[in-house]
């Protein structure tokens, strides 16, 4: 079987991201790599551009990792805080999911996927809890969810019976 060997202009899913060369099958390369603008042949004539590609390559992966550290940075400041509707004996009727969270932290300001939140199951009890927030591959963060009672009204009493 016969393999080329590729610079991938666009990043592919099990393959590798912009600027790698890889070994793929000829079939693979002259049917679907090529004419999709995916990826070009590596041979002398293209080694500039490979260049050219890793270090554009190498600036977007800096830019990010300085971007996901200053948004880690902001994170790890927060201190939200959410009211739900509880029970006198302080059990909630119903539950904090990570949609919530997320609708919370974007009122921030902030942008994230709610994939990116490591909230396992919604969140079943008053009290503090720390969510941890993986932004990217080398950077995680965590800060601090406040689940707070909302009582409808706390200065009614109920009536006694000589009252009504």
């Amino acid at each position: 079987m016969a393999n080329n060997e590729v610079l991938l202009l666009k990043a592919i899913n099990g393959l590798g991201s912009e600027g790698d060369t890889v070994t793929v099958k000829a079939g693979y390369a002259r049917n679907f790599l090529f004419p999709q603008k995916r990826a070009i042949p590596v041979n002398q004539g293209n080694r500039k551009q490979i260049d050219a590609l890793q270090l554009a390559k190498d600036k977007r992966i800096s830019e990010e990792a300085e971007a996901a550290k200053t948004l880690a940075e902001k994170i790890s400041q927060l201190n939200l805080s959410i009211s739900v509707k509880a029970g006198d004996n302080g059990k909630m009727f119903g539950s904090v999911t990570s949609s919530e969270i997320l609708t919370l932290i974007t009122e921030k300001g902030m942008v994230l996927e709610k994939k990116q939140l490591n909230v396992a199951q919604p969140i079943k009890e008053l009290g503090t809890h720390t969510i941890q927030v993986r932004i990217n591959s080398e950077v995680s963060v965590e800060f601090k969810l406040d689940i707070v009672s909302e009582n409808i009204d706390t200065n009614s009493k109920p009536l006694s019976d000589e009252e009504e």
